[in-house]
């Protein structure tokens, strides 16, 4: 099978001497494991679309039955190069991939979630961070998940807040007051809980989720459990 594809590269490994692995979030086929054969030659054309959170248009091959495709040709969209020029921003930028490594599912397209993923790179690389950007991040994702904390009250977290962090740009998630900071922290441990429950190992990448503040107990009194089934889209 031959197929063009926009695809955003979530992790990449030597592979031989001269080839490349790479796990790949595509539009039109969902995550999918794609090999570069040659690619670590000094002449080759297609090493920049092997590098991580890199976005392309890729000509792909894949054989009847087989789970790796291989990548034959491709045009770079972007590298996103003010994100490569912050350590901190690489950082953020490489835990929204190994997010989508490990919470999307092979074969499985969700235009929705390659646009968050897309929208939040762009994002992340014209404007600063902030303390909200990645739990927003994954709140989002985990919406797109099926897991369904949208809507709900969680924590007692204000319905506003919550509201803000998962609809507005990642740069307008700005807040100072003690209550929002209050709010931020109970998100995060809402957040860690998350991953906690449904990720086998831990995250590679920095965590980008420790509290700022320890959350009062009287507040963790007040949650409820969720019964949240890993619908995983």
């Amino acid at each position: 099978m031959n197929f063009t594809d926009r695809m955003i590269v979530l992790l990449r490994q030597n592979f031989r001497e001269r080839d490349r692995m790479i796990c790949a979030y595509t539009l039109e086929h969902g995550r999918v494991a794609l090999r570069f054969p040659g690619v670590n030659r000094s002449d080759s054309k297609l090493k920049a679309l092997s590098e991580p959170f890199a976005q392309s248009c890729a000509r792909i091959y894949i054989r009847r039955n087989a789970s790796v495709g291989c990548v034959t040709g491709g045009k770079i969209e972007t590298v996103y190069p003010e994100i490569r020029k912050d350590f901190n921003k690489t950082q953020m930028a490489a835990y929204f991939c190994e997010l989508f490594y490990r919470l999307t599912p092979d074969y499985s397209p969700n235009p929705d979630k390659f646009s968050l993923l897309e929208n939040s790179l762009s994002q992340i690389n014209c404007a600063p961070l902030n303390q909200a950007t990645a739990p927003a991040f994954l709140l989002r994702l985990m919406q797109l998940s099926g897991f369904g904390l949208y809507g709900h009250s969680v924590l007692g977290i204000d319905e506003d807040f919550w509201q803000a962090m998962h609809e507005l740009p990642l740069a307008e998630l700005n807040f100072n007051s003690e209550r929002d900071i209050l709010n931020l922290n109970k998100t995060r441990y809402v957040c860690k809980r998350f991953l906690n429950r449904y990720l086998n190992y831990p995250l590679h990448t920095v965590c980008q989720l420790e509290l700022t503040a320890p959350i009062p107990a009287q507040e963790q009194e007040k949650e409820t459990e969720l019964e949240l089934e890993p619908v995983l889209a």
